[in-house]
């Protein structure tokens, strides 16, 4: 099988089930950034740090493949004429989301308590788990526009939201796992 299919070279492309739109419209918006996300995943994943963090990150880049995949069909299309789902896999659940919740108090139990607004950086591994906080809070947006005009499965949107979080603190875990600084943002009073 070829890479390229020369089908998208005029700006459309289909979604799972066959509909062609264009390559701007909101669904690939959304399941594009979702791809984007997972792409930053991967380089947290690579970075020297605990192996505990690279197994969720596994399980996490696993699950955006699901979200990817439910944002990529058609609901017109969702059901097959003998009733079965197209999309014959596990979705997101309410387990994967308090799984999030779960990870984020392990890792909040052995963090300093936050008192002010972080500036992101300090090391490299942290700053791309900003990036990919922020990118995750885009996908959820996108997500949500989608959503307005289709319908999608809240706990598709609730894993989004409960992820930015997680990448947040796991940023926080970085930053004093590796020795960096965390620089609080402390607003210079005027006058």
């Amino acid at each position: 099988m070829k890479i390229y299919t020369r089908t998208g070279d005029e700006g459309m492309t289909a979604l799972f089930g066959g509909t062609r739109v264009p390559k701007h419209h909101i669904r690939i918006q959304s399941y594009g950034t979702v791809d984007e996300l997972n792409s930053w995943l991967g380089l947290l994943r690579d970075q020297d740090v605990q192996s505990r963090y690279k197994e969720v990150l596994m399980k996490v880049q696993k699950d955006l493949f699901t979200i990817g995949s439910i944002l990529a069909t058609d609901p017109e299309k969702a059901i097959l004429k003998s009733g079965k789902e197209r999309l014959n896999i596990s979705k997101i659940s309410s387990e994967d989301i308090a799984f999030l919740e779960k990870e984020m108090d392990h890792m909040e139990e052995s963090l300093p308590q936050m008192t002010h607004f972080i500036l992101p950086g300090g090391h490299p591994a942290v700053s791309y788990c900003h990036i990919a906080r922020t990118v995750c809070r885009r996908a959820e947006r996108m997500a949500c526009i989608l959503h307005e005009n289709q319908p999608l499965d809240a706990e598709v949107l609730s894993y989004m939201n409960r992820l930015s979080d997680y990448l947040f603190v796991l940023a926080r875990a970085f930053t004093y796992d590796l020795g960096a600084e965390e620089v609080k943002w402390i607003p210079e009073k005027k006058g």
